[in-house]
């Protein structure tokens, strides 16, 4: 089984800026694309940033030149450093990741959701 935790919500003035983070456990072989979700109150949730093994990245139109995904494929861990942070980016940001790990004697894969961290940008 797969584990995801975020961290590195909270709240912040309009202009600042977060680091969220992404920690994957359990018996992994491999994690594919990781990502950055959001859901605001009444709203679908939406892709945020993407980054494949390999460090290849995609953006959603809003955030892009304001936020940074990474990963550090040692570690598991996947971050979305945001800047220039506005009030419509309030949210509840979830970390996806496609898994490959162990059970067993099999590999399985999973698409794996972390529980949510909440980014308040206040104006």
């Amino acid at each position: 089984q797969v584990q995801l935790v975020e961290s590195g919500g909270g709240l912040v003035q309009a202009g600042g800026s977060l680091r969220l983070s992404c920690a994957a456990s359990g018996t992994i072989f491999r994690i594919n694309v990781m990502g950055w979700y959001r859901q605001a109150p009444g709203k679908q949730r939406e892709l945020v940033a993407s980054i494949t093994s390999s460090g290849g990245t995609d953006y959603e139109d809003s955030v892009k030149g304001r936020f940074t995904i990474s990963r550090d494929n040692a570690k598991n861990t996947a971050y979305l450093q945001m800047n220039n942070l506005k009030p419509e980016d309030t949210a509840v940001y979830y970390c996806n990741a496609d898994v490959t790990y162990y059970s067993g004697s099999f590999y399985r894969r999973a698409d794996s959701w972390g529980q949510g961290t909440q980014v308040t940008v206040s104006s």
